[in-house]
């Protein structure tokens, strides 16, 4: 099996035991050399832009993520809004978000893909990349995926999910629109709107599970293809 093809669940399994800490950079390196062999986005991303137009930053504001202690940086406004929301999601209904687990804006400009420019940005967050490290795939369980799908659709395209990539990067989400884009506005003002709102809607409230919101998930899915 090549690396580039690595499972997170084989992934774990070879990287487990008291050896298994030490081991994981240089695994890590060679998975995300293999996996962005062909890209032609290896290297230092030398552009005033990130992969999915927003401008570069020289530094980024400090967001606590809530129901968890956790904070992440992340460009301000509608973008941070959006992600944070993306975050909470998971912390409620997937994992508990731990130290660690959440990697935001960062200025450091070396790149295995093209999509990971987007964390200069801050329209990009990492969640728990060393258990869903570039060119690992099938490393959520069905339950897990059934919640990505719903965040996605829930957001209507405005973020996209490393999992859809190639190559593959399943802690990876992004801002999928160019800065000032309508739809990213109104699905703020969605998320703005729940968090104000009795606490019966958006995160720690919404049943991914639930027949309606499944079919529509998958229909988006389809769409998105």
């Amino acid at each position: 099996m090549k690396l580039g093809e690595l499972t997170r669940r084989r992934f774990v399994g070879v990287t487990a035991g008291a050896a298994g800490t030490a081991a994981l950079g240089p695994l890590l390196h060679a998975g995300q050399a293999a996996a962005a062999e062909g890209t032609g986005a290896a290297g230092s991303w030398t552009k005033d832009r990130t992969g999915n137009g927003w401008p570069v930053l020289a530094e980024a504001e400090s967001f606590g993520i809530e129901g968890s202690d956790q904070k992440v940086r992340l460009a301000g406004g509608d973008a941070a809004v959006v992600l944070l929301h993306v975050a909470r999601r998971f912390h409620y209904e997937i994992g508990t978000l731990r130290d660690g687990d959440v990697h935001g804006w960062v200025d450091e400009r070396g790149v295995s893909a093209e999509y990971e420019s987007n964390y200069l940005s801050g329209t990009a967050i990492a969640v728990r990349p060393l258990s869903y490290p570039l060119g690992a795939k099938d490393g959520l369980y069905p339950n897990e995926l059934v919640v990505v799908r719903d965040i996605l659709a829930e957001l209507d395209g405005v973020v996209a999910w490393g999992g859809d990539f190639k190559p593959v990067k399943e802690s990876h989400f992004e801002i999928a629109v160019k800065p000032g884009h309508p739809r990213l506005k109104g699905v703020a003002r969605k998320i703005g709107g729940w968090q104000k709102g009795p606490g019966d809607e958006g995160a720690g409230a919404t049943d991914a599970f639930d027949p309606a919101r499944r079919k529509k998930a998958r229909a988006f899915a389809r769409r998105s293809a």
